[in-house]
């Protein structure tokens, strides 16, 4: 498990901590949907990678693709709502975010799914989180990155210009409206030298 990461010159020294939500900007993607982004939310994103690669119980996954059964392209680990989360820092993160976007989503985030991106290598396809209630309902999933930054597009359902967002060292990004269904999102793989990275989604009940 490859654990070599260059931090950042302005994440290297900060303690792990939270800045205010004040700077998140908005981009409208059309179809009603959205995305916020404030870059470098979380502070000692370093510090936090190399514990969370550490300690967090990551697992692999297999699917049926192509005919064969293949390893999907990155290490997984799911919190349940009733499950504490690796790091106290994750716990604040997710109160701080319920409180910021109660008006829109009207419900608090719940559940967290990390995943570990090791290299260019590890990817994750086109798709929507929608197996639950993001099929048919607007909602939100709020993506915290630490680790070095990978770029997270988008594009809309049936083909569209792309929206390309480079995300490490504790950027935030939140998928909103009807980003689920309207848009997709992926990581694609890069021949370039990239550093490992990690994700933490959060989302409400009932959304995958």
């Amino acid at each position: 498990m490859s654990t070599e990461l260059q931090g950042s010159l302005f994440d290297t020294a900060a303690e792990i901590g939270l800045r205010p939500l004040d700077g998140i900007e908005r981009t409208t993607l059309g179809d009603g949907a959205w995305i916020d982004v404030l870059p470098g939310w979380l502070t000692g994103a370093s510090e936090l990678f190399d514990r969370l690669v550490h300690e967090v119980p990551w697992y692999g996954e297999q699917r049926w693709m192509y005919e064969r059964i293949v390893d999907v392209p990155r290490l997984l680990c799911f919190y349940e709502e009733s499950q504490p989360l690796p790091h106290p820092v994750l716990t604040e993160a997710r109160r701080r975010l319920t409180a910021y976007y109660r008006d829109e989503l009207g419900e608090p985030f719940r559940t967290a799914g990390l995943c570990y991106y090791r290299d260019g290598r590890d990817s994750v396809a086109w798709h929507g989180d929608t197996i639950g209630r993001g099929s048919t309902e607007d909602t939100m999933v709020a993506i915290v990155s630490v680790g070095a930054p990978r770029t997270l597009a988008l594009r809309p359902r049936g083909g569209g210009e792309s929206v390309k967002r480079p995300l490490g060292h504790g950027d935030l990004i939140v998928m909103g409206g009807s980003c689920q269904r309207t848009w997709e999102h992926a990581i694609p793989k890069t021949g370039k030298a990239v550093g490992p990275r990690i994700s933490i989604q959060f989302r409400p009940r009932g959304v995958r």
